[in-house]
């Protein structure tokens, strides 16, 4: 299972790599392969996420998420995404864009990073969005249930999540967003105005694409539950079974239409988490090339390990897997926010996600030997017999 999973990414990276030796030598080597790293270091968390809205589709979206989702994500976020945002921002035409992308590696990274305010508040105000609305729901299941049960309480008053989300935004904009400095330190700027733009963008495209596929996940349930209520006692067997048919059919129809707009709730959630890497890869490399050579490779083994947790059943597990992911994509977002105008270090970045993910797996290892052992002595106790 785990070669079935992992062989393209495995195959990938030996072809990446050898791409990389051929083309730019060891030096080469070395930074696609320390991308690579980076980008799993940094992305483990996406990989939970998506883990838990994967395991609800069906065999043929998970095919699509491997296949026409990492085109998108490696091709589409890692290469061009960042040539768009240089093109929009630059008031460059988008063939400008891409000749300074290919032959003046300089300007390219400080045209990218003079947009990374904007880059920064679309991705943070989207993945806050995901946070306030995890911690905000009442679950059966909680991991520090002293802060979720109170929050999920407040979280039935209505668009609280968004309120607050607002609120922040405008804190963000008004004082972190004035006087960023530009790329090499030469004077400053005030980005309020693009960062608040770029945050309601944000937080416009949560709300358009997940609103859109939770319509289509409760009309599939009210399907299915009708199915299940419905037992036709007195209709004629050919109506009750071409009743039955068109229900499928309908079940069918909102399966799809419910995967396809998950498919790109989950592909914008990669973007958001894409855009710190992007960013912080100039650190290693200002070759777009090698950027997206190393990023892909490790946006290949993140979408294996997605599907691996859904296939393995490990969220269901490790049940404490998603609040530490979740917590960590609420530190994600804050961290994207404060980087508008300060340089936060992509180890800091990834040690907090690692740090979440691996309490909240230790959590869940402690619950299941716990369960474990009460299921062990009510079975030693149903075994003593009873009387005298």
């Amino acid at each position: 299972m785990l070669l079935r999973t992992f062989g393209w990414s495995f195959g990938i990276t030996v072809a990446g790599l050898a791409l990389a030796t051929y083309v730019w030598g060891a030096k080469g080597l070395a930074i696609v392969a320390i991308l690579s790293v980076l980008e799993i270091s940094l992305s483990f968390d996406n990989a939970v996420i998506n883990a838990g809205i994967l395991r609800k589709m069906n065999a043929f979206w998970q095919k699509m998420f491997l296949t026409v989702g990492v085109l998108i994500a490696v091709f589409g976020m890692r290469l061009v995404f960042p040539i768009i945002i240089v093109a929009i921002t630059a008031k460059l035409s988008p063939w400008e864009a891409v000749r300074v992308a290919i032959n003046d590696h300089n300007r390219y990274e400080a045209l990218v990073t003079n947009a990374h305010p904007a880059i920064a508040a679309f991705g943070g105000m989207f993945l806050l969005m995901i946070f306030l609305d995890f911690i905000f729901e009442e679950r059966e299941i909680t991991w520090l249930s002293w802060l979720e049960k109170p929050l999920a309480k407040l979280g039935k008053l209505d668009m609280l999540s968004v309120v607050i989300a607002m609120v922040l935004l405008v804190v963000f904009a008004t004082t972190v967003a004035t006087g960023v400095p530009l790329h090499g330190g030469h004077g400053t700027v005030d980005k309020g105005e693009t960062v608040l733009l770029a945050g309601v963008a944000g937080l416009i495209t949560y709300l358009v694409v997940g609103g859109i596929s939770g319509y289509f996940e409760e009309r599939l349930e009210d399907e299915e539950d009708d199915d299940e209520d419905g037992d036709g006692a007195d209709e004629p067997e050919a109506a009750v079974a071409a009743s039955n048919g068109a229900g499928t059919l309908r079940a069918v129809g909102l399966a799809g239409k419910a995967a396809f707009f998950m498919f790109l709730y989950l592909e914008v959630i990669d973007a958001s988490f894409s855009f710190d890497g992007v960013v912080g890869a100039f650190a290693i490399s200002n070759n777009i090339f090698q950027i997206a050579l190393g990023l892909g490779i490790g946006a290949m083994y993140i979408r294996s390990l997605t599907v691996f947790l859904v296939r393995k059943g490990t969220l269901d597990d490790y049940v404490y897997l998603e609040h530490g992911a979740h917590y960590a994509i609420g530190a994600l977002a804050l961290i994207l926010l404060f980087t508008i105008k300060y340089e936060v270090s992509e180890i800091v970045t990834g040690l907090i996600g690692v740090v979440l993910i691996a309490a909240s797996y230790w959590s869940s290892v402690v619950r299941n030997r716990r369960l474990g052992a009460e299921s062990e002595q009510a079975d030693d106790k149903a075994e003593v017999p009873s009387g005298v």
